[in-house]
């Protein structure tokens, strides 16, 4: 069996699925077992944050993946990689809104207008709720044309992302740096390949 025919196995999504839940459930588990260290709610809220960023790059990494591996299944777990970026911001959020505010907008509100950093993770997570809130087979009928360019909304989550972790950053730059660049090699990849159709498209020039 051909490792495309594996990628459009009706066991190779659950398996992805549990695969992914995977950071979830030993966060869980650390924290019940007293395995997260002196803070454990910083250390939730910092490895939510970094698989958020993990799952965005693998979202962006599928088209890039599918050009160089010719595996055109490789699309289908796209959503999937998407939806899981959304779950793990949606924990990072709320762990920071119960823990650090206690569930008061006020002061929650308050914190993101003092505080650049926190002004950028919260719009990453204002942008990605109408792209997981549309990511259905459904609505991709619906909107048509138009959901193609509401989910290029995802480039710019990532660049607030990646800023976010570099802003709170107080010593060590090499972790958000790699995601820096990993970030800048897949924004790339989707700028290169389409001025280059455009110049092959173009009719010459005399």
């Amino acid at each position: 069996m051909s490792f495309d025919a594996v990628l459009k196995s009706a066991r190779t999504r659950p398996l992805l699925h549990g695969l992914c839940l995977v950071p979830f459930v030993a966060l869980v588990y650390a924290l019940f077992a007293g395995a997260l260290g002196a803070n454990p709610v910083e250390a939730l809220t910092h490895e939510t944050g970094q698989w958020t960023l993990r799952f965005l790059l693998f979202t962006l990494a599928v088209t890039p993946l599918r050009r160089w591996s010719g595996l055109p299944a490789v699309s289908r777990y796209r959503r999937m990689f998407g939806l899981y970026a959304f779950f793990y911001l949606c924990c990072h959020f709320l762990i920071w809104f119960v823990a650090d505010h206690s569930l008061s907008l006020a002061d929650m509100i308050e914190d993101i207008v003092k505080r650049p950093y926190i002004t950028l993770g919260f719009s990453a997570l204002m942008l990605m709720v109408p792209l997981a809130a549309t990511s259905s087979r459904d609505m991709v009928r619906r909107l048509g044309r138009k959901w193609k360019s509401l989910h290029q909304v995802v480039y710019l989550v990532l660049v607030l992302g990646v800023l976010h972790f570099i802003w709170l950053t107080k010593a060590d730059y090499i972790e958000p740096g790699i995601y820096a660049i990993v970030a800048i090699i897949l924004l790339l990849h989707r700028v290169v390949p389409v001025r280059s159709a455009r110049t092959a498209t173009a009719p010459a020039t005399r």
